[in-house]
């Protein structure tokens, strides 16, 4: 039986200012954390810290008064805003005589309680045991007995790498379910590129009201509230651009400060609509007191699963609760939006919100010469379908010779339309590839 303190409601909260955080603004998102999580907070304790201690993070002082504070308000949870090494929960389960969670436990277990898909709950499970594997030394005491007596007698196997052996087994299962899975989101993405359709992905910190600009955008009718992690499972829609062009949508999970590096190995696969995404809306809260430290948690979020380079609209919002602000658009020296102010609350500014994505997505437009050979009427009807064509001459070979201006992301895809053409538009402009016969020649 586990015989760690039981679980509880009653949470007293921990947040200490170490470095040059925030301490205010931490202290209070841990507050919306723990009430997610659907904690009562009975109380907190602050202060400051150089380092954190090593065997009780918070030092022995500190924990005295927090002892204090537990037995005097009746809790029987206490939540740190801070990651803990499993001697630090320990030691600190110990001293105090209550469970005792982390910043990391408290999230995982906000996505156990959110997830609604079965890829979703896949990936949660396999965090929550990912996490759970560095802490089973001593977090129960029985596994520290040999199995042993009549029946019991065998190789000497303690129960804890039993338990050891069992984790990693089901570990292994959850990762190759979620390849599986991995590989049908793939087999959609590339269905999707067939259909040219550019992708767009809401990206930002948890409760930017990505979910609520999603549903006004795209009218899906997705899950929206005023908390944190209110929608996990990503979800895609088309949106008809004013251009008649059409792009896919896509509303993904939240970002928090000190997400837990389980949640982004065991999310990969999700987060991997954001990563091969041609533009990402990076939804802020306008509002926040702390939007700058969000916009850099973002940002170290997208840099770790390889999204950094992807191309940016920041969708400044919540606009309605700021004094004096209206909705506009801000350019950047070449005259290409990068900056939407608008509410998702009312709807004030999605018109020019969605005219810059348009603008994004349709990019800076290429002029371009190139000559076809007679076999390339299917890169000729694509550049008719995706193109201006200002020149279409025939060649005394069957071919065409061809002048079009094209839009940028237009002409990304076409280079990686098939290995043929890629390979002809690398070709020298001199025309004589061999047998590679769709030349760029200016």
């Amino acid at each position: 039986m586990l015989e760690r303190p039981p679980n509880g409601e009653r949470a007293l909260l921990v947040s200490l200012t170490i470095g040059p955080n925030d301490g205010e603004a931490a202290a209070e998102e841990l507050r919306q954390l723990a009430g997610a999580a659907g904690a009562l907070c009975v109380g907190t304790l602050g202060g400051t810290r150089v380092a954190p201690d090593a065997r009780l993070f918070i030092g022995s002082g500190k924990a005295e008064e927090l002892k204090g504070l537990v037995a005097a308000a009746g809790a029987d949870l206490v939540i740190f805003n801070h990651i803990l090494s499993p001697a630090q929960q320990r030691n600190l389960e110990r001293e105090l005589g209550c469970r005792v969670v982390d910043r990391t436990g408290l999230i995982l277990d906000i996505f156990a309680q959110r997830a609604r898909s079965f890829e979703g709950k896949l990936q949660v499970e396999l965090a929550q045991l990912q996490h759970l594997a560095t802490r089973l030394v001593r977090g129960w005491t029985h596994l520290e007995r040999q199995k042993g007596g009549i029946g019991l007698r065998g190789p000497g196997e303690t129960q804890l790498e039993t338990d050891r052996r069992l984790l990693d087994k089901r570990i292994a299962v959850l990762k190759r379910r979620l390849e599986r899975i991995g590989a049908q989101r793939d087999q959609g993405r590339r269905a999707r590129r067939k259909a040219e359709l550019p992708a767009v992905a809401l990206v930002g910190y948890t409760n930017a009201g990505k979910s609520t600009l999603f549903n006004r955008l795209t009218g899906a009718g997705v899950y929206q509230a005023d908390q944190l992690f209110a929608t996990l499972d990503p979800t895609l829609r088309r949106l008809p651009l004013p251009s008649g062009q059409v792009v896919t949508v896509a509303d993904t999970v939240g970002f928090v400060s000190d997400l837990p590096h389980e949640l982004v190995a065991a999310f990969r696969a999700t987060l991997e609509e954001t990563r091969s995404a041609d533009l990402l809306l990076h939804v802020i809260d306008a509002s926040a007191p702390g939007r700058d430290r969000q916009i850099e948690d973002v940002t170290a979020v997208l840099a770790a699963i390889g999204a950094d380079a992807v191309p940016q609209l920041e969708v400044m919002n919540k606009i309605d609760l700021l004094p004096d602000s209206a909705p506009r658009v801000e350019h950047d020296a070449e005259g290409r939006p990068v900056r939407v102010w608008v509410s998702a609350g009312d709807g004030g500014g999605l018109d020019l919100l969605i005219a810059a994505i348009a603008e994004r997505c349709r990019g800076a437009d290429t002029r371009r010469r190139l000559c076809l050979g007679p076999q390339d009427g299917r890169v000729r009807a694509w550049l008719f379908s995706h193109a201006e064509v200002l020149v279409d001459a025939e060649r005394p070979d069957g071919g065409w010779e061809m002048e079009v201006r094209i839009p940028a992301l237009a002409l990304h895809r076409l280079r990686g339309r098939d290995p043929v053409a890629a390979a002809a538009l690398e070709a020298a402009p001199d025309g004589a590839a061999g047998d590679r016969s769709a030349q760029w020649i200016g």
